[in-house]
């Protein structure tokens, strides 16, 4: 698991995608129920 989350930040480094951003949707997504008004309102990228 360590490696997971340590290659995950070496890619969030090179994206340059801020670790306080990646926390603000984590706090987002534990504090909602799962519910189906919350899964359709994600959005989703495409690469």
């Amino acid at each position: 698991m360590a490696d997971v989350i340590y290659h995950g930040m070496v890619l969030l480094k090179r994206k340059d995608v801020k670790i306080e951003n990646v926390l603000e949707v984590l706090r987002k997504r534990f504090s909602q129920s799962g519910s189906i008004e919350e899964k359709q309102s994600r959005v989703t990228t495409k690469s």
